[in-house]
Parts: C-alpha cells; sequence; structure tokens
C-alpha cells in the first residue's frame, strides 16, 4: 500500500546532511521540470500533459500523494505538470537515487503505479464506444483517487468535462451528454463541490481491462 503524505513529510530518511526541503505550489501553477531528478508528490494532485504542434494539449495522467513524476522518463519534447490543487512536493535528485538503494526501493513502486495508469489510459481510448471509454476511466479514477461516502465513492479529483473528453478522445458536448444521462439514472451524483459521487451499485467492480471480472452486465 502507497505510503500517506503524511508518511512522506514525516519519515524522510534519504538526505542524512542536511533536512529536505518541501516544495509549494499553488492551485493553476506550472510546475518546473528538471532532467536531473524527480518530485514526489506529498500531497495534492497534479495534472501531466504534452502540448501538440497545432497548440492542443494532450494528457498523459494525474499524480496523487505517493506518487512520482518527471521529464528524466520521457522522451517528448513538451512536458507539463500542472498542480491541480494546493500541492506539496519533495524533489530527489537522480545522483541520490542512484547512491540510496533503500530510496530506490522505495520509489520503485510510485513509478510502476504512473507507468500502470498510463497504460490504462492507453488501453481505454483504445475502445470503440464512447460510452464504454467514459465508464472505464471513471472506473480507473475511482481506483485511483476515490474516498468512500454515504453514496457511494467520490473522486477527490475533479475535472472539467473539457479534461474528461481529452482523457476519452471525444467533445464535451459528448462527455456532458453521457454524465447527464447517467446521473438521471441515478448512477452518478455531484457533492457541493462539484465532485463526482460514484453509486455503488453501478461501479462496485472493475471491469475485465483491468484484470477484475465482473458479475454484471453493463
Amino acid at each position: 500500500m502507497a505510503q500517506t503524505s503524511r508518511a512522506i513529510i514525516e519519515n524522510d530518511q534519504y538526505n542524512t546532511s542536511s533536512e529536505r526541503h518541501l516544495h509549494f505550489f499553488n492551485k493553476g501553477e506550472t510546475i518546473p521540470l528538471m532532467p536531473q531528478g524527480i518530485w514526489q508528490i506529498c500531497q495534492g494532485l497534479v495534472r501531466l500533459s504534452t502540448l501538440y504542434s497545432v497548440g492542443e494539449e494532450g494528457l498523459l495522467g494525474w499524480g496523487g500523494p505517493s506518487m512520482c513524476f518527471g521529464s528524466c522518463f520521457s522522451h517528448l519534447q513538451t512536458y507539463r505538470a500542472n498542480a491541480l490543487s494546493d500541492v506539496c512536493l519533495m524533489w530527489y535528485t537522480m545522483i541520490e537515487i542512484e547512491a540510496s538503494p533503500k530510496l530506490a526501493q522505495e520509489l520503485l513502486p510510485q513509478l510502476g503505479r504512473r507507468f500502470r495508469q498510463t497504460e490504462a489510459l492507453l488501453a481505454i481510448v483504445g475502445q470503440r464506444r464512447v460510452e464504454d471509454r467514459l465508464h472505464q476511466l471513471l472506473l480507473l479514477l475511482k481506483q485511483e483517487f476515490g474516498q468512500p461516502v454515504t453514496d457511494g465513492t467520490r473522486l477527490s479529483i475533479r475535472l472539467t468535462h473539457q479534461d474528461i473528453a481529452g482523457a476519452i478522445c471525444t467533445t464535451r458536448v459528448t462527455v456532458t451528454r453521457i454524465l447527464g444521462k447517467l446521473q438521471q439514472q441515478g448512477w452518478l451524483s455531484r457533492d457541493k463541490d462539484r465532485h463526482l459521487i460514484l453509486k455503488n451499485e453501478a461501479f462496485a467492480y472493475s471491469s475485465d481491462l483491468f484484470g477484475f471480472v465482473s458479475n454484471n452486465n453493463h
């Protein structure tokens, strides 16, 4: 199980020469990326993206507490990280990681989470029906960022309809229509902060795409 953000902050043992500094970014800020190291998220949510030659932005994934990201793992010429909320990050240089097997062992599972998420997004956009792509994306977000609440599972990450449309290669209008239909059917709702809440009876299982077999038809 991934470390909690508090554990990351309180149990940093890898910089023995001086106290490691935490880096704070406000919601909406661009996080600087340098090839000499990686960021680990202590608190908050980060959106990773690239920029196409036509000026459009392409989604690469999202990062939550404990997850790692950095341009050193990408061949993309344009690699961006933006704070979706106020975030607290910890910076590790590649020299530190290479010098500490213990640190490398701690970070490896979190890097694996990022790569698995990217692989899942690629599999999702390969599905033909947009309804299936949206359903699978919501399941992935539930798995990555879900918080149990009375009515179901609340997604701690708040995405616009355009964000969702970009993730599943469709239009904002289409996403708005399908989400509206799901809300009318009682499959999802929103809380006072506009976060999606997925109903347990509709999203109680993961699909075959993520390695779990559903007992329901949808």
